[in-house]
C-alpha cells in the first residue's frame, strides 16, 4: 500500500471545469487543495457553450467563439435570440484556472473508491491503494457522483446528442451564426421522439453540429442520434465531407436539489444541472467563488464540520431549493408534452419578452420569477402545451402550490 501523502485542507474529487474552478477558488484563499482525477491536467474533452453575459468576466479570456447571430428553429422562420452565445476553449480554460489556483494546488492522478472519518478529518482512498488525507472532501466527480449519488425523482431524464465536428462543402447552419435549437427536419425522427439540430460555425468550413434529444426517459441512443444526424445533413443538402471529431452527450437533467451531507458536492455532482437547458459550467463558475469564501472562512474559524455546512449553505440556500422545486415542474411538463408539440413549447418560451426566457434559463432565478415566468408562458402557449403544463402541476399539487405562493410573495 502507498504511503500517505500529506494532508490538505480541501481535497477535491474530480477534474472537470466545476472541480477545477472550486480548487482554484479554494487554493486563492490561501486553503492547501488537493485535486484528484483519473488522469493528468489536460484540455476538457466536452464542448462548453454558454450565454456570453452568464460567464465570470474572467471567463472571457477563455472563448473560442462569440456569435451575435443565434436563432432557434421553432417553424420555418427563424427565431432571432438576440443574445451572444459563447464557446469555451477548454485549453485555455485549463490554463486560466490552474493560473488562479496558483501553488496552493496539488493535482494527483488517481479515482477515489471511498472516504472515511478519522478524527475531525478524512482519509480518502484509491483505486490503487494510496490514501490521502484532507479536513474536507469536495465531490466533483460529475452528474454520477463520486462520493455522493445525484437523486432524481422518477429515475434519470437524460439529454442526450450526437456531434460532429466536421468540415462542410455546404454550409450546414448560417455562416458567422449560431443555431441553438432547429426543429425544422422531417429527417430528425417520428414525431413520437422528436430531436433538434445544435450547430455553431467554427470559422471556414468548420461546424459543429449535434443532433440533440432535449430530454427524455429512456434517453435516446448514441446510434438513433448519429443516424439522424447524418440523415438531417443528407436531407437538407449538407453533408460532412471531412470529419475531424465526434462527440456524444448523455446526462440526467431533473436532479433534485440535494440533502447535504458530510462531503460537500459541487458542479453536476451536487444537482445542478440546468433542468431545462441542461447547462452547468457558466453556473458553476459563477458559483465557485461565493462557495470558496464560505469554507474558507469557516474553515479557519470554527473547523471542517462547521465549513461543510457553510459549504452547502452558500451553493443550496433556501430560495435556490425553492426554485429548483419549481423548475423540475418545467422538466415534468416537457416529459409529458405530446412529443410533437416541443416546437410549440419553444416558439412560445422564446416569444415571451427577452428578460424572462433569459431569466428562466439561468442558473440563481427565485421560485417567484420562475412561477411568473411559467405562467405567462401558460397563457401564451397553444391548447395542447397547456394541458401538459396543467398535468405537470396536478401531478405535483403541493409544489405547484408553493410556486403560486412564491409567484405572489417575490
Amino acid at each position: 500500500m502507498a504511503a500517505p501523502c500529506a494532508p490538505t485542507d480541501v481535497l477535491v474529487v474530480g477534474g472537470g471545469p466545476a472541480g477545477l474552478g472550486l480548487a482554484a477558488e479554494l487554493a486563492a484563499h490561501g486553503l492547501s487543495v488537493r485535486l484528484v482525477a483519473p488522469h493528468p491536467p489536460r484540455p476538457f474533452p466536452a464542448t462548453y457553450g454558454a450565454w456570453l453575459d452568464e460567464l465570470p468576466s474572467w471567463a472571457h479570456a477563455c472563448l473560442a467563439n462569440v456569435w451575435t447571430d443565434v436563432r432557434a428553429y421553432t417553424g420555418e422562420r427563424p427565431t432571432p435570440l438576440l443574445r451572444p452565445y459563447a464557446r469555451l476553449d477548454n485549453a485555455r480554460l485549463l490554463d486560466t484556472l490552474l493560473g488562479r489556483a496558483g501553488g496552493g494546488l496539488a493535482w494527483t492522478v488517481g479515482t477515489v473508491q471511498g472516504a472515511v472519518r478519522v478524527g475531525e478529518g478524512w482519509e480518502v482512498r484509491g483505486q490503487g491503494g494510496e490514501t490521502w488525507r484532507a479536513s474536507l472532501v469536495v465531490d466533483a466527480g460529475g452528474h454520477t457522483g463520486s462520493l455522493t449519488r445525484p437523486q432524481q425523482r422518477g429515475g434519470a431524464a437524460l439529454q442526450t446528442a450526437f456531434g460532429l465536428v466536421a468540415h462542410f462543402d455546404v454550409p450546414p447552419a448560417p455562416p458567422g451564426g449560431m443555431v441553438w435549437m432547429d426543429y425544422r427536419s422531417p429527417a430528425a425522427g417520428p414525431a413520437t421522439s422528436p430531436t433538434f439540430l445544435y450547430a455553431m460555425h467554427l470559422g471556414g468550413t468548420r461546424y459543429l453540429v449535434e443532433e440533440t434529444s432535449l430530454v427524455a426517459r429512456p434517453g435516446l441512443s448514441r446510434a438513433v442520434l448519429e443516424r439522424r444526424l447524418l440523415a438531417r445533413l443528407r436531407a437538407q443538402g449538407t453533408p460532412p465531407c471531412e470529419v475531424e471529431a465526434e462527440e456524444w452527450v448523455a446526462f440526467p437533467m431533473n436532479a433534485a436539489a440535494p440533502c447535504p451531507g458530510p462531503v460537500l458536492a459541487f458542479g453536476a455532482a451536487a444537482g445542478l444541472v440546468h433542468p431545462v437547458s441542461g447547462f452547468q459550467v457558466a453556473g458553476a463558475l459563477g458559483d465557485a467563488p461565493g462557495v470558496a469564501q464560505a469554507v474558507a472562512a469557516a474553515l479557519d474559524s470554527s473547523g471542517p464540520e462547521v465549513a461543510v455546512r457553510a459549504g452547502w449553505a452558500a451553493l443550496w440556500p433556501p430560495e435556490r431549493r425553492a426554485a429548483r422545486e419549481v423548475a423540475l415542474l418545467g422538466v415534468d411538463a416537457l416529459l409529458t408534452l405530446p412529443p410533437a408539440q416541443l416546437p410549440a413549447f419553444f416558439d412560445a418560451f422564446f416569444g415571451l419578452p427577452a428578460a424572462e426566457w433569459h431569466a428562466f434559463l439561468a442558473p440563481r432565478t427565485g421560485a417567484g420569477t420562475l412561477a411568473r415566468t411559467m405562467l405567462r408562458l401558460f397563457a401564451h402557449a397553444p391548447n395542447p402545451v397547456r394541458a401538459s403544463l396543467v398535468r405537470a402541476a396536478l401531478a405535483h399539487g403541493g409544489t405547484s402550490g408553493r410556486a403560486l405562493l412564491a409567484a405572489v410573495r417575490e
